[in-house]
């Protein structure tokens, strides 16, 4: 019997709450990206031990935050093994996917297969979004495309495998999470159940392994932050959004990590950000809010 501060912890928030919530799942889908591209692409550890130690610190920090907010749950009753497969094939083959991919073609490809899964996921359980949805949803994909479009070169085979891979992956994950009951906990036993797996991938690239303080530093604040509490928090959101509206919101990550870099790496601000963000960003606004009936109190 599940008691009181579950019920509350996993109760539907409200709709301001809603848009308070996805924005920080997309901001901390951003800050990963950003990790994990400074620490993959600088070297500062190896794709392997990134995965293990992303996955492992994340575990720790959920069960951490489970057990102070409600000790009464148990691992058997959330997540599942489905998940956790998923969850587990998403970091380990987006590890390995950026060790020889840019970081454009890269996001071309995960996101293109994000939203590929998750639409095909949508109308596959009977989802039937309005023309407005569709037409929001193809402006935010226009903008997309036009932001990573600029210097893109033929992608590495394996690379790209792998990270289409981790596309659907993820977008499989996504699905999933609607049906899970308690995100906190669903989310923390999804993590815990892909450990023995990530750990598995770390002992046949043994003879690949490289750690630097900078490296493991790195990894733990994309498990423990922005992958553990980011993705319990986007757990919480998929229960209260459409399957549609999830795959297009994720478009924004790519602005947001760009906008990250003009805030804190002092990159420019370039027109072709400006032009992609307004598109991404007005196509996600013209989906949601195109059919919505104002009522006036």
């Amino acid at each position: 019997m599940r008691d009181k501060s579950e019920v509350s912890i996993s109760a539907k928030p409200a709709s301001l709450s809603i848009a308070a919530l996805t924005t920080l799942a997309l901001v901390a889908f951003a800050g990963n990206s950003v990790l994990c591209r400074f620490a993959l692409k600088d070297g500062s550890i190896d794709a392997a031990s990134f995965a293990t130690v992303r996955l492992v610190s994340g575990a720790v920090a959920l069960l951490i935050i489970l057990y102070i907010s409600n000790r009464g749950t148990r691992s058997d009753s959330y997540g599942s093994w489905m998940s956790a497969a998923m969850l587990f094939l998403y970091v380990v083959c987006f590890s390995f996917a950026y060790i020889s991919l840019d970081t454009g073609i890269g996001a071309l490809i995960l996101f293109g297969m994000v939203q590929a899964t998750m639409v095909i996921g949508a109308l596959w359980a009977g989802d039937r979004p309005a023309i407005t949805e569709w037409i929001g949803w193809l402006l935010a994909v226009l903008g997309f495309v036009y932001l990573v479009s600029p210097g893109l070169t033929a992608p590495s085979p394996s690379g790209s495998v792998l990270m289409g891979l981790a596309g659907i992956a993820w977008g499989v994950y996504s699905l999933r999470g609607r049906k899970e009951p308690f995100a906190l906990a669903g989310t923390t036993y999804n993590f815990v159940r892909s450990v023995p797996l990530v750990i598995v991938v770390s002992a046949v690239s043994l003879s690949d392994l490289h750690l630097s303080a900078n490296g493991i530093v790195l990894a733990v604040l994309s498990g423990a932050i922005t992958s553990g509490i980011g993705y319990a928090i986007w757990y919480t959101v998929l229960r209260s959004i459409s399957s549609m509206r999830a795959a297009m919101v994720q478009l924004s990550v790519p602005i947001l990590a760009a906008a990250g870099g003009v805030l804190f790496l002092a990159e420019a601000v370039s027109l072709r950000l400006i032009v992609s963000g307004l598109l991404v960003l007005g196509g996600i606004f013209l989906a949601i809010f195109g059919k919505a009936r104002l009522s006036i109190p």
